[in-house]
């Protein structure tokens, strides 16, 4: 079992940063022949979880088209902690943000946290 917690939410103004970290407890299993990859995710009131960022064990990240330049994703394998770097923060950002672990090979495990809630105001 892996447990995942997010951290680092808040209220800040339309334009600042937040750092939100993600520090899984458990084993996410990784051997050559499956794939992990972290990621975050966000939901807004009224509407379906979306993709933000994601970034596999091997460092390739993928990020959607809204955050792109202004949100950077990393992880630090030997902490097992994932990050979420928030820069130039909008209102449309105001979300819960959860992070996800997902390993893929012979077997598939996908674990979530419960989230953290990140509000910007103008």
């Amino acid at each position: 079992q892996v447990q995942l917690v997010e951290s680092g939410g808040g209220l800040v103004q339309a334009g600042g940063s937040l750092r939100l970290s993600c520090a899984a407890s458990g084993s996410i299993f990784r051997s050559r022949f499956s794939i992990n990859i972290m990621g975050w995710y966000r939901q807004a009131p009224g509407k379906q979880r979306e993709l933000v960022a994601t970034i596999t064990s091997g460092g390739s990240t993928n990020y959607a088209d809204s955050v792109k330049g202004r949100f950077t994703i990393s992880r630090d394998n030997a902490k097992n902690t994932l990050y979420l770097q928030m820069n130039s923060l909008k209102p449309e950002d105001t979300a819960t943000y959860y992070c996800n672990t997902l390993t893929v090979g012979p077997s598939k495990s996908e674990y979530w946290g419960q989230g953290t809630q990140v509000t910007v105001s103008l």
